[in-house]
């Protein structure tokens, strides 16, 4: 057995090895997916020894620096290593994380150390990162190997790569294992682009774009400080869904007409999107114009779609269903969705300050940009932009912040084609699942979507929510440990008993992970759901944006103990200069004003204190057919001044037209229309 079983783990708790190995494993550490543990490198002078676990025979285990594998073996094999990075991932390929021994030792001979702000070339240096269709993403992860090993001085290092076309395939991508907030959880993903244990980082595209092959998520950004990325357009090899133009609507049956890029098979009658490698048959269509507009069905916006179909000509599908029904006419074009969420183009998970500069997104199985547990994210220009000929982009929402801090800002970025948000900010709160006693919990991850990542470590603050009437408790918490029992459940040891009235089916969330927002100069359209959503306390600033063609909500704050799980009260929320034009033309969810206020409070009538508070909305300009322009659930605060209105006749009335529709709120103060 080896001497010294302690290891830190990164931006977490501390790690013992088992005292009963053959009984208990590391799982149950926060932040750990479901086969990967991040540890922590104390020092460049150090060496890693230790034991892969002992599993089944033939298993294979390996450790990374995040971008290369430093070592490769079965079970029970044993391992020397000296880290070039500032953290190391062990991963078990085959079987859940069990059990590995290790030790830190000195190195008997210290390595040079550089210094001085560096330059890495792309197309020099060494590093030859094809751009003729061939795989990529060997050669710049060896870039990402060397910066991330310079990063122990602090200096800067940029990686330049030449303007062009540069391929990720999943078959040389390292495989790792971490969960994704409000994804479908996978058990190992091949990432392309690993920007994991760096500091100090920033890599120039120079205007280049970046195609991603197959099943895989793109860009991971992980246990990092300061890293930047310049003028990259991330795009896929085919899209994952397909657009079909309405050619004919005849007899019963509507004919699509699909672009060569669009991939597809027909099996017994029925239709398959093939693109990246998948083949699912789509659940529903959305509904746009030829110019990228949505249709104004005034319906929920996604459409079922399950009919039998045949081939009717080159390119062609006829489906046995009468789009006119629906509401649809010849010359629009029909999005052919499935509701999966498996890789977001992009993760940010433990990192700190953030910046992406001209960093577009053409397409996305889940979400573009998702960011977790990680503090000050700055986004300039760029966005979600449609591929030529194209009228969607990503599959949810274009930027997404899970229990987030510090200050979220984007400015000047266009998101359109979206099937969700532009922006969403919350928190997630967890139910109090059982009271073991007044000091001791049990708290559970709601949402399957929503599981694994890092809510609470010890130290940190507890904010307290009745589950029933959403209220906050006055009364804050501090977690003194936090096991993870599993996947959906955390034990939580409190520094003090439980308040009065706080109890079993009521709610809790991190009161230290909460960003302030800035979104400025920004342009939202023609996507499914609402423009943005904030469900933060902190200061939330709207201001100089244009939302255009929102089929839902162009803002929404929201709030919930139930269904999602995302949290975080509104307190300072301002709404300034904005243009609002012909937004909510669906009925979507949440999405009865153009600015909804909408908690989702079970016993709002029950209420002493409203959720969201001081929200000014002033110096706008709104555009509209006749539907709320507010719509607010326990509300206090809520001022409505100096905005100009011009209501026409463009789409048909929705929620009876009123330009105010308020619940449960407090003081108000709406300028007379």
């Amino acid at each position: 057995m080896i001497r010294e079983l302690i290891i830190p783990i990164a931006a977490m708790a501390v790690w013992q090895a088992p005292a009963n190995e053959a009984e208990e494993t590391i799982m149950n550490e926060l932040g750990s997916g479901r086969r990967m543990l991040a540890v922590n490198v104390p020092s460049q002078d150090r060496e890693l020894r230790g034991r892969a676990p002992q599993g089944k025979a033939g298993e294979t285990y390996r450790i990374y620096n995040g971008a290369e594998m430093l070592w490769e073996g079965k079970s029970g094999e044993s391992f020397s290593l000296i880290p070039n990075s500032r953290v190391l991932y062990l991963v078990s390929a085959d079987n859940d994380n069990k059990n590995w021994q290790v030790e830190w030792k000195h190195e008997e001979h210290n390595r040079a150390r550089e210094t001085k702000p560096t330059t890495l070339k792309g197309g020099a240096d060494g590093y030859k990162v094809p751009s003729d269709g061939t795989d990529a993403g060997p050669a710049l992860r060896k870039m990402l190997a060397r910066a991330g090993y310079m990063g122990y001085e602090l200096q800067s290092t940029t990686i330049d790569l030449p303007q062009g076309e540069y391929h990720f395939y999943p078959s040389s991508s390292p495989r790792l294992s971490y969960y994704i907030s409000n994804h479908d959880q996978q058990d190992m993903q091949p990432v392309g682009l690993p920007l994991v244990g760096l500091k100090n980082v920033k890599i120039n595209g120079n205007g280049s774009t970046f195609v991603f092959h197959g099943a895989m998520q793109p860009i991971l950004v992980m246990d990092s400080t300061n890293v930047e990325l310049n003028g990259i357009t991330i795009a896929h090899d085919a899209p994952y869904y397909n657009e079909g133009k309405i050619v004919e609507i005849a007899d019963g049956t509507t004919t699509l007409e699909f672009a060569p890029q669009f991939r597809y098979r027909i099996e017994n009658g029925r239709y398959y999107l093939t693109g990246n490698g998948e083949k699912k048959a789509p659940t529903a269509v959305l509904a746009f114009e030829a110019d990228g507009r949505m249709v104004a069905t005034g319906k929920a916006g996604d459409m079922p779609w399950t009919a039998k179909c045949e081939p009717a000509g080159a390119n062609r599908v006829r489906f046995y269903i009468n789009a006119a029904k629906m509401g649809l006419k010849e010359g629009q074009v029909l999005v052919l969705r499935h509701y999966g969420r498996p890789h977001p183009a992009m993760v940010l998970y433990r990192a700190n300050d953030t910046v992406l500069n001209e960093v577009v997104f053409r397409d996305s199985q889940g979400m573009a940009l998702i960011a977790q547990r990680s503090r000050n994210i700055t986004i300039n220009g760029g966005g979600c932009s449609c591929a030529e000929g194209r009228v969607y982009t990503v599959s949810a929402d274009a930027t997404h912040f899970s229990n987030c801090a510090g200050h979220i800002r984007v400015q000047g970025a266009k998101y359109e084609g979206m099937m969700d948000d532009a922006i969403n900010v919350h928190s997630t709160c967890l139910s109090i699942d059982k009271v073991i006693s007044p000091t001791e919990i049990t708290a559970r991850y709601m949402h399957p979507q929503a599981v694994g990542f890092e809510v609470f470590e010890a130290g940190e603050r507890i904010q307290y929510i009745r589950g029933a009437t959403l209220e906050n408790h006055p009364e804050l918490g501090k977690a003194v440990s936090v096991k993870k029992l599993n996947e959906t459940h955390l034990l939580i040891r409190l520094a003090a008993p439980l308040p009065e009235g706080i109890g079993e089916g009521d709610a809790i969330e991190n009161a230290d992970w909460y960003p302030s927002v800035d979104f400025i100069g920004c342009t939202v359209q023609h996507n499914r759901a609402r423009g943005t959503l904030f469900t933060t306390p902190k200061p939330v600033l709207v201001k100089d944006c244009k939302f255009i063609g929102s089929g839902g909500s162009a803002i929404l704050l929201a709030g919930d103990a139930q269904g999602w799980y995302e949290s975080g009260r509104c307190l300072d929320v301002k709404i300034i200069n904005n243009l609002f034009e012909h937004n909510l033309i669906q009925r979507y969810q949440f999405t009865e004003g153009i600015i909804s206020i909408y908690p989702m409070v079970k016993q709002p009538a029950q209420q002493q204190e409203h959720y969201h508070k001081n929200i000014l909305i002033e110096g706008n300009t709104f555009i509209t057919h006749r539907v709320p322009l507010i719509y607010a659930i326990s509300a206090d605060g809520l001022i409505f001044r100096n905005n100009n209105v011009q209501f026409d006749d463009k789409h048909a009335p929705m929620h009876g037209g009123k330009p105010y529709v308020l619940r449960h709120c407090g003081k108000t103060d709406l300028q007379t229309l």
